[in-house]
């Protein structure tokens, strides 16, 4: 196989996913010969591959590298790989367009159309993404989702002293990764190609937001929704105003945000933005635990999910009492205190209490969740009190934001390993436990010795797995799911109706 004909496979791929007409062929191809500094173009017997854009794309880059057209390293293939990509893709106006020519046919016909266009053009990291590990975990709180993420690449040495050297990292275009500039951006040492990136806008509240994929989804059409301003995150009635307004437009989808705060909130709190997508999460399926009466909202039936973290469920026809009702309950968390259960509001003026809020429409009617969080710290619990505990940090030690709240681990690539170290271990083999691991092998060791088998030790370890993930979304809500914590919820509750 030549690059000529490498070259014309994937033009005929381009021709095949409707990114161009047989007519562009020509032009598409003196791009991407251009790209990888050829002169001149022979033609070839035309071969039919098996190979998918993104597997045709990914040999181009090789032979840029072999070829030193490009150094080795990964934001510079990054960069070529988005690059190639881009000479099949219209215009940001145009890929709009189309979506909102779909939409006035159905909502779902259009966010069809931009998905598959965003896997398509290799924007989706499909193929790194089928590298992780993921399955489903039975609980009591239902099936929890696990995944470890092997999909985003690791940077090499060569990368990291790049970026080092040049500086480009402190390069303040685009201010963040989130921001709608990104949009065609070719990237730079230590900020990703978006060459291939196309964005929808979406008007919400008075206000231009913007429609996109992750390039990593953890699940079906992952989507972020980020403001066209870059400020930072923060949960208020216009937050939730918007999240109601989303599903208004896209039913079919669930709409959710970090929280506002530092510990509970995600990794980037620097930049207004939201995620949602298509996904029955296991608490989206959790059912109440038991209702409760708002008074000053009648026609809104609230509820308590049987959830290990704190959430407020919210159900009405009448989405402007959803949105009034939900900042009523953000504002009293925000003020509220119950030392008994480590609840402080504040301290020395700096806030504790915030709340991350999904919203979805089920039924036909606006549903909204109110997760109540708080990021309070103590010596004995440095990273936070509602965090993940040290008992659970060999598993999980970051940060509980969005996914996580509903039920999805998204847990570090050495797991990989060192969950194989652990198997080898309880099937008495040789082998290299961690040493943050050896308690819980040994723990789980005695608890299945007697039926342990090699046909049954991947499902023991997924399921203990499963457990420790419960148990890091336990340590997470601020009402315990225990008798306390059920009637220091309840007193919260009734402050709600004073």
């Amino acid at each position: 196989m030549t690059i000529f004909q490498t070259v014309s496979q994937l033009v005929a791929k381009g021709v095949e996913a409707e990114f161009i007409q047989p007519r562009d062929t020509a032009y598409v191809r003196n791009q991407l010969l251009g790209l990888l500094e050829l002169d001149s173009f022979e033609e070839e017997p035309s071969t039919s591959t098996s190979k998918d854009i993104p597997d045709l794309v990914e040999v181009l880059v090789d032979y840029a590298v072999s070829k030193q057209v490009i150094e080795d390293i990964l934001d510079e293939k990054e960069k070529l790989s988005a690059n190639l990509m881009n000479c099949f893709l219209p215009q940001p106006s145009v890929v709009q367009d189309k979506f909102y020519q779909l939409y006035q046919e159905a909502s779902e016909k259009a966010t069809n159309y931009f998905y598959e266009f965003s896997k398509n053009s290799n924007y989706i990291q499909m193929k790194r993404i089928a590298k992780n590990i993921h399955y489903k975990t039975k609980t009591e709180y239902g099936e929890l989702d696990i995944t470890i993420n092997l999909s985003k690449p690791e940077k090499d040495p060569e990368q990291i002293k790049r970026e080092r050297e040049t500086k480009q990292t402190s390069i303040p275009y685009p201010k963040c990764l989130l921001c709608a500039e990104n949009e065609g951006y070719a990237g730079r040492i230590g900020h990703p190609a978006r060459s291939n990136h196309r964005i929808i806008e979406v008007p919400l509240e008075g206000e231009s937001w913007f429609l996109q994929y992750s390039p990593y989804v953890y699940y079906n059409e992952h989507s972020i929704l980020l403001a066209e301003e870059h400020r930072d995150m923060k949960i208020d009635r216009a937050a939730f105003a918007r999240l109601l307004a989303f599903v208004e437009k896209f039913p079919h989808y669930f709409i959710g945000s970090n929280a506002d705060l530092p510990i509970v909130g995600g990794s980037i709190l620097s930049h207004d933005h939201y995620q949602g997508g298509r996904y029955p999460f296991a608490m989206t399926k959790a059912k109440d635990a038991f209702t409760f009466a708002l008074k000053a909202y009648p026609d809104i039936k609230a509820s308590v999910v049987k959830w290990p973290l704190s959430v407020i469920r919210l159900q009405s026809t009448d989405k402007n009492s959803l949105i009034k009702a939900a900042s009523d309950i953000l504002a009293k968390w925000k003020k509220y205190s119950d030392p008994t259960v480590d609840i402080l509001s504040d301290t020395d003026g700096t806030p504790h209490n915030t709340i991350t809020p999904i919203a979805r429409i089920r039924d036909s009617k606006f549903e909204l969740d109110l997760v109540l969080r708080n990021n309070r710290t103590t010596e004995e619990h440095p990273l936070g009190i509602f965090h993940p505990h040290e008992d659970v940090h060999h598993i999980k030690k970051e940060n509980i934001g969005l996914i996580e709240v509903m039920g999805l681990a998204v847990l570090p690539a050495r797991l990989k390993d060192e969950l194989a170290e652990i198997k080898k271990f309880l099937l008495g083999e040789a082998n290299k436990v961690e040493d943050y691991h050896k308690e819980w092998a040994k723990q789980i060791n005695q608890t299945h010795q007697a039926r342990l088998t090699r046909e049954n030790v991947d499902q023991i370890l997924e399921d203990e797995l499963g457990a420790k993930f419960s148990k890091v979304l336990e340590d997470s809500g601020v009402f315990k799911t225990n008798q306390i914590g059920r009637e220091a919820f309840q007193t919260f509750l009734h402050t709600l109706n004073e």
